[in-house]
């Protein structure tokens, strides 16, 4: 089992609407600060399987991480999703659930900016999380465009009708259903952003809906370095599931580069083959790396390149200023020098 990986206790079960739940969290105190979190991250669940013992699933939290004494994450049924259907139907009150750390690297790097923010069914849950940390804690305005299929469908809708009253100078909704005016394409969005299309923008909800959004705003001219997405994604690896050691350092030779890695207060030093990636390395050797989804979404597994020159197969989650500034994801990171030191230090 990761060592990452905690059992929780649930606090409380809240039907959103009939087709989502949230599910609220209570920690123990000696895990308080194994998961504080920033706004926009989530929690990797573990859900029994008869088939595999286990499948894992991300859900966002939708709290305000200074405010909030417990977690509260959030899962809608998908239409054959094992998962979601099996946590709707079997979590009660006084159930406990195993869950990796907070991860996750959707959200804004302060309260005081200004934000569009663009959601669509459950993709409400991360973006709730970041409305109600820059209203609690910032002077940031906020706009929410918010689609669903009709209101009765609308996750949060009671919360965002009474988080408009308590701010009604910094934070509107402007909601879009599908049954009043069809589903959304890039040229009805295009009014809509068109206001605020200066503003950092985050968008999170299904591939269609990200992809018509994303339209309307390159539309206006908004540079991809100003749109941040949280893509949700079924993982193909389950990493409640770690793998033993396999090998043992080794010597370096002209097949690998000697690296030094630096985790947790502890250095390693261990050759790293030219086609393996740094996260596969260091899983074999059984050095404890925080990890989610081996696909470079998540950027749980960021770390610094200090000497030598990595590269990445892929890289959908770190933005280009800091692969600039020499992070890079273990997952993806393949080596480029003989010799190479890393850390985990962020």
């Amino acid at each position: 089992m990761n060592r990452r990986a905690h059992d929780v206790r649930v606090y409380d079960v809240v039907q959103e609407t009939p087709e989502a739940v949230s599910i609220v969290l209570g920690l123990a105190p000696e895990l308080r600060e194994r998961f504080a979190y920033t706004c926009g991250q989530f929690l990797t669940v573990r859900v029994p399987s008869e088939q595999t013992g286990s499948v894992a699933r991300c859900y966002s939290l939708s709290g305000n991480p200074h405010r909030d004494e417990v977690l509260t994450v959030t899962v809608k049924r998908v239409a054959g999703g094992y998962a979601s259907n099996w946590l709707c139907d079997n979590i009660v009150p006084g159930s406990t659930l195993t869950v990796l750390e907070p991860s996750g690297t959707f959200g804004p790097d302060g309260t005081n900016g200004d934000l569009l923010l663009l959601a669509a069914g459950s993709g409400i849950t991360p973006v709730m999380s970041i409305i109600k940390t820059v209203l609690a804690c910032g002077t940031g305005d906020v706009v929410l465009i918010y689609a669903n299929r009709d209101p009765e469908s609308t996750i949060f809708a009671g919360q965002l009708e009474q988080l408009t009253r308590e701010h009604p100078d910094r934070f509107q909704v402007r909601h879009w259903f599908e049954t009043d005016r069809g589903v959304p394409d890039a040229a009805a969005f295009t009014p809509l952003v068109a206001p605020f299309a200066a503003r950092a923008t985050y968008l999170c909800g299904p591939a269609g809906f990200m992809a018509v959004a994303a339209a309307a705003l390159a539309g206006l001219g908004v540079p991809a370095s100003r749109m941040h997405r949280e893509e949700y994604r079924s993982l193909t690896e389950n990493p409640f599931e770690q793998p033993e050691p396999t090998s043992s350092p080794g010597s370096p030779g002209a097949d690998g580069a000697t690296l030094e890695v630096e985790i947790d207060g502890d250095r390693h030093t261990l050759t790293w083959p030219r086609q393996e990636k740094l996260l596969d390395v260091l899983l074999e050797q059984g050095i404890d790396v925080p990890y989610v989804c081996r696909e470079s979404i998540c950027g749980t597994c960021v770390c610094s390149v200090r000497k030598g020159r990595t590269r990445m197969v892929l890289n959908d989650s770190l933005p280009e200023k800091d692969v600039q500034q020499g992070l890079t994801l273990a997952c993806q990171s393949l080596p480029e020098t003989d010799e190479i030191f890393i850390a985990f230090d962020q």
